[in-house]
């Protein structure tokens, strides 16, 4: 029997390297065909193996084989609806675009061949395109079937000698030999000849004439609105339908350029006028130029300016303008003021006289006086009213005549005014009216964290102290490690610093986990800080590692990291009473594990019906921890049925008799089981 022992064990319990199968290249490929073909979707692909070289192999010809089924769909509809816009992707976006790329080739082709041109495809369209527009040309004429390759043709080599290399004229018997019968473009096919056209031409029914395509009339010109479609031999232009207005000419290239009237001679200025383009238009500069004060009008004439209208006001205050020829003159005014005005210093115009400003006061005493245009007046000073009875200005209460609305907190009087303080916790504005909150937090009350509340401020501690009841304002540390929680805080142990704590791990064997609480054990073996011999296997376990060494008993040979078989026992009887193969397997995990749980199956890797195994443990379990249990007639478990307390190293040695076609042979499963302490 060729096959090797399946092993399940639970994913907690052993390490990923333990579970994987290698297969080959070809098998993980078919399954991936296989899967493309019954399902036309690689997305929920399963994998068949965690071998990372086969399950790209995998997903890789699932794929290939996609794309080559929605290249085949899109020219199959290419050749049934003769369009492709309709086709509905059912799939994935890459199949779809897969559908449509060889659809749209295909019509290509098929249109290459309607019209008589090439099917040699342009090299710019790719490939894959290429095959595709071939195959969609010469389908009808030579009976081509579609066969799409991931990778071009190869030519099988032709030996020709020297001589005959020399003296063959490779364009003897080209059809199409200085241009042919074709009147652009020609290609020999070998038995005949395939004329085509340039781009803006079309081939003839004669097969041999190119005609000129009018896109204006077959509506495949790109003009847009405001433009007329004009065609040409091989294209077209657009012009522009529209004129340029006045003073601009239309290009050849639909633009609106400006035309030079100095420079055509289609201006009219006057012979003693000078011509000046500008845009779309002309003006006409005199050539004579006048004297300061005067101005040019439009016949060239010089007329004089009236400086007196100007906004500028060229004479000073107190002064009238006066207009002269070419100039003006400013002559003084000498005005005359009436009662409470008098003349200014430069006796140009009349000021009002400020009585208020004069040193006799001419109102009494707790008056104001307010001058006034040629007059003045006296009122009481503000804060204060009139008193009719005493005929004095006497203080007013601002707080008492208007309670509540000229302060938000509290109101203070004062001679001739007033005054507003706030209560404990708040601060006067700036209008001297409101109240805003005072921050308190600012002058730093609390030792550690401050929040200002309205009125007020609350003292707060950060993460790991605790305010204190005695002030309110200091902050004590937390034990974190002695609170009732403390023990689940960490894994292993746990220290107490100011403000946090700080987890520990044993001292060999283990580092802290990335999230500070855990204990991570450290792999020795991947790591190489074991001490196992050249011809030892270091295997890792929770907090420590195991040097192993397989050394395969009498009458065995080594077949493998893990496996011993047999050797031709040569009609020895007591030799073919020994087991068929002797396995190795390794196993770890903490104590304390939940039971019953299953940890080893063990059957042939290929059952046949009629197979019958027989499970048993013939060593290592005198303590009872293990069990064997019957799944059906061609697989068993090994099952432990008691929790291990304590770290150990056991040895099982399980044995496992198959019934096969009257012939019972045995094979043994020796496991190395390592119970670690859980942290």
């Amino acid at each position: 029997m060729d096959g090797a022992l399946r092993l399940l064990l639970l994913l907690a319990l052993l390490p990923p390297s333990l579970r994987g199968q290698d297969l080959s290249v070809e098998e993980c490929c078919d399954k991936g065909v296989e899967w493309a073909i019954t399902n036309r979707i690689c997305a929920s692909l399963p994998l068949i193996s965690e071998s990372r070289e086969c399950s790209m192999t995998q997903v890789q010809c699932c794929r290939s084989q996609l794309e080559k089924q929605s290249c085949s769909d899109g020219v199959e509809f290419a050749n049934a609806r003769e369009e492709c816009d309709s086709h509905i992707a059912k799939n994935s976006t890459c199949e779809a675009e897969y559908f449509k790329t060889c659809c749209y080739c295909c019509l290509l082709g098929k249109a290459a061949q309607v019209q008589g041109q090439s099917c040699e495809p342009n090299p710019k369209m790719g490939y894959q395109c290429g095959i595709v527009f071939r195959t969609c040309c010469g389908k009808g004429q030579e009976g081509i079937d579609l066969s799409i390759s991931d990778y071009p043709p190869k030519k099988e080599p032709v030996d020709i000698s020297k001589e005959e290399l020399d003296q063959e004229d490779p364009y003897l018997h080209d059809g199409c030999r200085g241009g042919g019968p074709c009147s652009q473009q020609c290609r020999d096919t070998g038995s005949s000849y395939v004329c085509s056209c340039f781009v803006g031409y079309q081939l003839q029914p004669d097969g041999i004439t190119c005609e000129d395509i009018n896109e204006c009339i077959t509506g495949t010109h790109n003009c847009g609105i405001g433009q007329t479609c004009v065609n040409t031999l091989g294209s077209f232009r657009c012009q522009r339908d529209t004129s340029c207005g006045t003073g601009y000419e239309l290009t050849d290239d639909s633009r609106c350029k400006d035309i030079d009237e100095c420079e055509t001679g289609t201006h009219n200025c006057p012979p003693d006028f000078i011509c000046q383009n500008t845009p779309g238009s002309f003006r006409c500069r005199p050539k004579l130029q006048c004297m300061s004060g005067f101005i040019q009008d439009a016949l060239g004439n010089c007329i004089d300016i009236n400086e007196c209208l100007s906004t500028n006001m060229p004479c000073p205050a107190g002064q009238i303008c006066i207009n002269t020829d070419g100039s003006f003159t400013c002559q003084r005014i000498s005005p005359s003021c009436g009662r409470g005005y008098h003349l200014n210093e430069d006796g140009t115009r009349c000021v009002d006289v400020d009585e208020c400003s004069s040193s006799n006061q001419p109102c009494g005493e707790g008056h104001v006086c307010i001058n006034a245009p040629g007059n003045y007046r006296c009122e009481c000073k503000a804060g204060y009213s009139f008193d009719v009875i005493s005929r004095t200005c006497i203080d007013i209460n601002e707080c008492r005549r208007y309670p509540g609305r000229l302060c938000a907190h509290k109101c203070e009087n004062t001679p001739g005014s007033y005054y507003c303080t706030c209560t404990m916790g708040f601060k006067l504005s700036a209008d001297g009216r409101s109240c805003e909150d005072l921050n308190e937090c600012e002058s730093n009350p609390c030792s550690q964290e401050c929040a200002n509340v309205y009125g007020s401020y609350q003292c707060y501690c950060r993460r790991g102290f605790q305010l204190s009841d005695i002030d309110g304002i200091s902050c004590e540390d937390i034990d974190e490690c002695a609170l009732p929680t403390g023990g689940h805080i960490c894994s292993f142990r746990c220290v107490n610093i100011p403000g946090s704590f700080q987890c520990t791990c044993p001292s060999t064997g283990y580092r802290l986990a990335p999230n500070a609480r855990n204990c991570q054990d450290i792999d020795e073996c991947v790591a190489e800080s074991h001490n196992c011999s050249f011809n030892e296997t270091c295997f890792n376990i929770q907090g420590g590692f195991r040097c192993l060494s397989l050394e395969c008993p009498e009458n065995y040979r080594k077949a493998g990291d893990t496996r011993c078989e047999r050797l031709p026992c040569n009609e020895n009887k007591e030799c073919q009473s020994l087991p068929l193969r002797i396995t190795y397997y390794h196993l770890s995990f903490p104590t304390n594990i939940q039971v019953p749980t299953d940890i080893f199956r063990m059957g042939p890797s290929n059952a046949v019906p009629g197979d019958k195994i027989q499970l048993s443990i013939t060593s290592g379990n005198q303590e009872g921890f293990f069990t064997t249990k019957k799944v059906n007639n061609h697989s068993g478990l090994v099952v432990m049925q008691r929790q291990i307390t304590e770290p150990r190293d056991l040895l099982l040695t399980i044995q496992m008799r198959l019934s096969r076609h009257g012939t019972v042979n045995t094979f043994i499963a020796k496991l190395f089981i390592f119970v670690s302490a859980q942290l």
